[in-house]
């Protein structure tokens, strides 16, 4: 068995495109649209061809999503999570945690918010 991808619908493609790209540094590794569906999909990683992927889904004739309430974040290990967090604020992430230890715990997280409202974590990994 090997884990593939995790999807999430998008309201916007190119801005989720931008964010997850240039804020994130996630690489676009292939973009497809099925006009038959009347959607697109996006396949986004950290690098190579072999790894996870984020895919980005953008139904054509749909605005609005409701997130749920069941959905809790995605995670990516960093080495400094303050230089990664400075870096996205810089490029105009919006931080809704700021690095620091979790409660209960000692392990450093923070987490941003993409412009859907999706959660993604940090996890300092030295």
């Amino acid at each position: 068995m090997k884990f593939l991808h995790t999807m999430i619908r998008v309201r916007d493609l190119e801005k989720s495109k931008e964010f997850y790209t240039n804020v994130m540094g996630l690489k676009l590794h292939r973009q497809t649209d099925y006009e038959g569906g009347r959607f697109t999909l996006a396949f986004l990683g950290l690098g190579g061809d072999t790894e996870p992927f984020l895919e980005l889904t953008y139904n054509w004739n749909t605005s609005d999503y409701n997130n749920g309430d069941a959905y809790g974040h995605m995670a990516f290990g960093v080495a400094d999570i303050y230089a990664t967090c400075d870096k996205i604020a810089q490029a105009g992430g919006k931080i809704t945690r700021p690095p620091g230890p979790m409660k209960h715990g000692k392990t450093v997280i923070a987490f941003v918010e993409d412009p859907d409202g999706y959660k993604i974590e940090f996890i300092e990994r030295k």
